[in-house]
């Protein structure tokens, strides 16, 4: 089985394909999916240290695939992404277990010293 070093959930395909390559040239390995229940499916088959999670997806909404998958996997780091997301949403996602909770447009820099942090803390 492959070691990914994140997920990321967008449904926006074009936005989570381009974020996925730029951190591939960041030497990280992504999986993408597009929406909540493939995502759900995914963390229950194999581990993700972190993952990136859009709040507005299609067929679920953020803060439900987030407890979801902290259900699954309370170890995962998710880091919530969105162009949308209000202060309430912001509290609600970080009383669900939220790592931290981004807007994009994503600070790419930002992000990678996230991920270095998180893995310090992992290992």
């Amino acid at each position: 089985m492959k070691h990914y070093d994140l997920l990321i959930v967008d449904d926006e395909r074009r936005y989570a394909d381009m974020l996925a390559k730029r951190l591939s040239l960041r030497r990280l390995t992504c999986k993408v999916c597009y929406n909540g229940r493939t995502a759900i499916d995914l963390v229950g088959e194999e581990t993700f240290p972190v993952v990136i999670l859009d709040l507005q997806l299609p067929d679920l909404y953020g803060t439900e695939v987030l407890t979801r998958i902290k259900q699954c996997r309370p170890e995962t780091a998710v880091i919530i992404l969105t162009g949308h997301g209000t202060e309430k949403d912001r509290e609600q996602c970080m009383a669900c277990g939220a790592h931290s909770f981004m807007n994009k447009p994503l600070d790419i820099d930002r992000l990678m010293d996230m991920m270095a942090r998180i893995k310090e803390r992992s290992s």
